[in-house]
């Protein structure tokens, strides 16, 4: 199996709903660093995963919905915890649509999985993987 890995940043707002999050229940801020990783099993005709410009630009406009929002006030997460592995999930979404509209160019079409990790931290991250 072949990968490609690109990599960004979004900076969010957001609080959470339940006891089991304590102080993360009161609105508090997290920067995440983004990874994508696609995968597929025989490179392109070109002997590509994906294109990597093309791979970078559509993980920074999917994150550029939710840079420097406030994540509670966004319609789309209405009543929801916008936990890390939620957001993974989130941005696989849209990321997957990205990849079935063209905007990977033809050559993403043979792409079979997906992961997106979120690095909270030095020391915590988490991660959604999937088919695209």
């Amino acid at each position: 199996m072949y990968s490609l890995n690109v990599r960004d940043h979004a900076m969010i707002a957001h609080s959470f709903q339940g006891e089991i999050f304590g102080p993360a229940q009161r609105l508090h801020g997290a920067t995440y660093v983004v990874d994508a990783t696609f995968r597929r099993a025989e490179l392109d005709d070109d002997g590509l995963v994906v294109d990597i410009g093309l791979a970078s630009e559509q993980l920074r406009n999917v994150l550029a919905g939710l840079n420097y929002r406030n994540l509670d006030d966004e319609p789309a997460f209405a009543g929801r915890n916008t936990t890390t592995e939620f957001l993974a999930h989130h941005i696989h979404d849209q990321l997957s649509a990205a990849i079935h509209n063209g905007s990977l160019g033809v050559g993403a079409q043979g792409l079979t999985s997906l992961t997106v990790t979120l690095h909270e931290s030095h020391i915590a991250w988490g991660s959604y993987e999937g088919p695209v």
